[in-house]
């Protein structure tokens, strides 16, 4: 049955086009109309503009393209959704915005106190790991599917709490602390290991976990999120099966490889970073105390020969 069934609000999200373009031209009035209205500024970078278009582009293919229609109906989908919302958007977007901006922003005072607690990197990697893992409990998923509200509310303080987990990664903003390149190693190695038993319930359970794709009443209740209700009640529809050919637990089994496989690809883009860095100080090191000790060496010689 073809996706085109449940209209056009339901299949490209016009609401957060609107709210994704306000968001962009803000973007742009902030860094560049406004900027001389901060003590502290910069140019805004090419480089931090594309990222923040970047973020904006991968926040609507992901949250406004079919892909959120196909992410209620599909388990996969939903999987592929929370990776790259969870993992690759919160990096875009602190690489996008500029570190004066980010400084103004992080030391507001209420907001002074929360990152200074939640961003630390312990504290960071498992309250993600926790918020990912709570959401996924068959009982709790079901319910937040069920309720919009409970939906938009979890589905906010988890994305912050993958925005504080990737902070320490990207960090660029004067006077916050910085994680050095060698810890960042074992701070990445660390968040894909704390994740990977919540996948692997998810991968290696023998049954279907989530009613929200199995039973047909309560995915009909779940689609009420992305599908107008005056849209539904003029459908009949006996479940996701309709538009999904795989079974259940093939269904589950794959997104959670999927999880599991993008959140590798993407930790070792970042690992790779982080490690090329982490080389260039090294050597960079090196190669001063090296021009040093030649200087002290010649230095001494010919104080020696006067």
């Amino acid at each position: 049955m073809p996706l085109s069934i449940f209209g056009f609000q339901a299949l490209w999200s016009p609401y957060l086009i609107g709210v994704i373009l306000f968001l962009t031209v803000l973007y742009f009035l902030v860094t560049v109309v406004w900027r001389k209205d901060f003590k502290t500024s910069e140019p805004l970078k090419k480089s931090e503009a594309i990222y923040f278009l970047l973020a904006m582009i991968s926040l609507y293919i992901i949250k406004g393209s079919p892909i959120d229609l196909m992410s209620h109906i599909m388990f996969t989908y939903h999987m592929v959704q929370m990776a790259f919302l969870l993992l690759l958007v919160p990096i875009l977007l602190i690489k996008g915005i500029p570190w004066w901006v980010w400084k103004v922003v992080i030391e507001a005072p209420v907001v002074r106190n929360i990152f200074k607690i939640f961003t630390q990197p312990v504290v960071a990697a498992f309250v993600f790991a926790m918020m990912f893992s709570l959401y996924h409990i068959p009982v709790l998923f079901d319910t937040i599917k069920l309720n919009e509200t409970f939906h938009g509310i979890f589905s906010f303080i988890l994305f912050l709490a993958a925005f504080f987990m990737n902070w320490p990664l990207v960090n660029k903003v004067e006077g916050q602390p910085k994680m050095k390149n060698l810890f960042k190693i074992g701070y990445i190695i660390a968040n894909a290991v704390l994740i990977t038993p919540a996948c692997a319930l998810i991968i290696f359970n023998p049954e279907p976990m989530y009613a929200t794709y199995t039973d047909g009443e309560v995915w009909l209740k779940a689609m009420e999120l992305c599908v107008p209700s005056s849209t539904l009640s003029g459908l009949t529809l006996s479940g996701p099966e309709l538009f999904n050919n795989m079974s259940p637990i093939g269904d589950q089994q794959l997104g959670g490889v999927l999880m599991k496989i993008i959140q590798e690809i993407i930790f070792a883009v970042v690992l790779f970073r982080v490690f090329r860095e982490w080389w260039k100080e090294e050597h960079t090191d090196e190669e001063a105390i090296t021009e040093k000790a030649l200087r002290d060496f010649q230095s001494k010689k010919q104080s020696e020969q006067y």
